[in-house]
């Protein structure tokens, strides 16, 4: 098999049907060889805490995962290593030559607000092929929910400021860089450097110079003066290769009126990469508005991230665009989103019997069985209100009231009335072929910005937001508790 990393025809494409841990093999051998290749199972893929302490995160990736599992078969030199090995039986390596994947996969579209125990992603099919696509599925949503998150951190704290995504050399990789691109403009961010990204996705992308363009030419004048007459309708001029105050803004200003203004052209921007960029900032501002030039746009980078932002901002900086690299693209503050791949139910004489995973720890007891998550939002702020998981077969009724309760500390309760539920996941695919049409990337955009919007500003604070509530449904409760004295009950029957 071959594919692309997207629909753009690059030219060295790759099979990524083998990009899997390895226990999925051996696994779905021994399922194979022992009578269970047919069994039906339910597999989450859920995360259990929102990065950089976030109220919540965005989910990503989904495009990649339904190109993965439409390619997704195996090839004769895939079977030819793996029958190297001399582990995975002959019978195995057959069934792989003609592996498809036949099984429903259901998931939150991208761009959707989300929180922590909430299934992105739910795989019911044939237990082999739900293996199968474990490493894919984790990978592409947990990589790009990553960097949408930060992106839309680091938008918000712009405040409405255009954020351009500068990243890719410092990321890990080129997929990091083509799919941290594209994950960043799902969060918000303007447009990025990442050239590739443009004719792959449809995102916008900018560029202007490095401070090797000016060291080239040895004086400054003459690199800024070459450059507006080769891009005299987009120049914008890196001013800090020298310094900024008594060279690269007279320079920039001299270059403006003497080459610029006499084409009918205008300054576009200057940019600041080092220094105190508050300070600077306001001193080149005077400085530009004195010769005229107003509607000059100032950018700033070097390492920026939401906090810098926020402090840039609330110290009055006159910064009109920011340009973010390695701390967006790489999550450079917390580079990990966590999300799980766990097996929450399994088909027994035509009966979902629900299973759990328990733990020592509080937050790793996985919620069993087959599940919906649905969003309350209030009636007339259309404002999410809160979360609830429920078993799969479960409706919510909206013409009377519902009561949440946290499903710990039971006795806290909330009557929720007014409101109207939506289901978080879609079919994406049903008995193996594609349901789902895929947006473009403007539409996924676009949605992510009104999710965030329907979230309280509470929730959306970066220290110490606001806990939003993600609750049980009291049937799923009771599995949930019922399940773990179950197994309580069998470990004090095995330690008598």
């Amino acid at each position: 098999m071959s594919i692309a990393i997207s629909n753009f025809n690059i030219k060295e494409e790759r099979n990524l049907s083998m990009l899997m841990d390895f226990y999925e093999l051996t696994m779905s051998n021994g399922y194979l060889v022992n009578g269970f290749s047919d069994t039906i199972v339910y597999f989450d893929m859920f995360y259990r805490k929102n990065p950089d302490g976030a109220g919540f995160s965005i989910v990503a990736g989904l495009e990649q995962l339904v190109t993965f599992v439409k390619n997704l078969k195996f090839t004769e030199d895939d079977i030819k290593y793996l029958r190297s090995k001399g582990i995975l039986s002959e019978e195995f390596l057959k069934y792989l030559l003609t592996f498809k994947f036949t099984g429903d996969i259901y998931a939150v579209p991208e761009g959707t607000v989300v929180f922590p125990n909430e299934a992105l992603v739910t795989v019911k099919s044939k237990v082999i092929e739900a293996q199968l696509v474990e490493t894919m599925l984790l990978l592409t949503i947990n990589h790009q929910s990553l960097i949408a998150t930060k992106a839309s951190r680091i938008v918000r704290a712009s405040q409405g400021r255009p954020v351009l995504e500068l990243g890719a050399r410092r990321t890990h990789g080129a997929d990091g860089a083509i799919m941290g691109a594209r994950a960043s403009y799902i969060g918000g961010v303007s447009g990025t450097a990442t050239t590739i990204a443009a004719p792959m996705f449809g995102i916008p992308i900018i560029g202007t110079m490095a401070h090797s363009w000016i060291q080239f030419f040895g004086d400054e004048y003459t690199a800024f003066e070459t450059y507006a007459k080769t891009y005299p309708d987009t120049c914008t001029l890196l001013v800090d290769t020298y310094n900024v105050l008594s060279s690269g803004i007279p320079n920039a200003i001299k270059v403006s009126k003497e080459v610029l203004e006499p084409l009918g052209k205008r300054l576009k921007g200057i940019r600041l990469d080092s220094g105190d960029l508050a300070y600077l900032s306001k001193k080149v501002r005077i400085m530009l508005d004195a010769a005229g030039l107003t509607d000059c746009k100032i950018v700033a980078s070097n390492s920026l991230d939401e906090f810098i932002i926020t402090e840039l901002i609330n110290q009055d900086a006159k910064i009109d665009i920011f340009g973010v690299g390695e701390r967006l693209v790489t999550a450079k503050s917390e580079p990990v989103f966590g999300g799980v791949y766990k097996l929450v139910a399994v088909e027994e004489e035509g009966e979902i019997v629900p299973r759990i995973k328990l733990s020592e720890s509080e937050e790793k007891i996985i919620n069993p069985g087959y599940k919906m998550c649905w969003r309350f939002y209030d009636k007339d702020t259309n404002k999410a209100i809160a979360d609830v998981i429920t078993m799969a077969d479960e409706v919510i009724d909206e013409s009377v009231s519902y009561t949440i309760f946290d499903p710990v500390l039971i006795w806290k309760k909330k009557k929720i009335t007014n409101f109207y539920a939506k289901k978080l996941q879609v079919p994406v695919f049903l008995n193996g072929e594609c349901v789902y049409e895929l947006p473009t990337i403007e539409e996924i955009k676009k949605y992510c910005t009104e999710q965030v919007d329907s979230i309280w500003e509470e929730v959306k604070r970066f220290s110490n937001p606001h806990k939003y509530f993600v609750d049980l449904s009291t049937e799923l409760w009771l599995v949930k508790q019922e399940l773990i004295q179950r197994y309580r009950n069998s470990e004090e029957k095995n330690e008598k």
